[in-house]
């Protein structure tokens, strides 16, 4: 799906919460690319901006564009392998926090429901019990509202799309969200009130835990 008038936004242009030998940590502003898209108009994004400082930056992980918070790089070929691993064995411990539409079931809870591509659809993610592959969001509602709920959302497992198709799977879409909201959801936030809030992980030479955080912006 084409990105539509793509503007990114600039200011600040990078924001580095931590850096060391090892790693490089952003606070990543919603509406920027984690990586470079296919089309020359799409090469802007948190990677390319940062490998204009870092030449030997290396992607560990990913954000959706419309999701903002902490994102962490590696630096050479030796902590993206340490790094990549984590993520792979699900060691790093993942916190967001999100404004919701409607009322959630529980005040905490697991949603353990299996997601596949919707390939007519795409990037659009769906639940599937045939084909999905295991799928697991841990919530808890921070404060409830009128028209929604405050919700902190703790990923298991990391599937495209999962905390968005997972709210939505309880009838409580993100707010903002274009893909799985619908209109008055959509309507409701000007972008997407997903933020990665909190991650932490072991540094790939100390082996000591480290824990970033970003402020939450809405």
């Amino acid at each position: 799906m084409a990105l539509l008038h793509y503007q990114p936004p600039t200011n600040p242009y990078l924001k580095i919460i931590h850096r060391d030998n090892a790693l490089v940590v952003v606070d990543k502003p919603a509406g920027l690319l984690s990586v470079p898209g296919k089309l020359l108009e799409h090469r802007d994004s948190v990677y390319t901006r940062l490998a204009r400082i870092f030449p030997d930056i290396k992607l560990v992980h990913r954000l959706d564009m419309a999701t903002s918070g902490v994102m962490v790089f590696a630096l050479g070929k030796a902590a993206q392998s340490h790094l990549s691993r984590q993520f792979q064995q699900r060691t790093p411990k993942k916190t967001y926090l999100a404004k919701v539409w409607g009322a959630l079931p529980a005040d905490n809870g697991c949603i353990d429901l299996p997601l596949s591509c919707d390939w007519p659809n795409r990037p659009k993610q769906q639940v599937d019990f045939f084909n999905g592959k295991p799928s697991q969001t841990f919530y808890r509602v921070l404060k409830r509202q009128a028209q929604g709920c405050t919700v902190k959302l703790s990923p298991y497992t990391g599937r495209s799309h999962q905390l968005r198709v997972h709210m939505l799977a309880l009838n409580c879409p993100i707010l903002g969200d274009k893909f799985y909201a619908h209109s008055a959801a959509f309507e409701a936030a000007e972008r997407l009130l997903l933020h990665a809030f909190e991650l932490r992980i072991t540094h790939p030479q100390t082996e000591q835990t480290l824990t970033f955080t970003s402020p939450c912006p809405f």
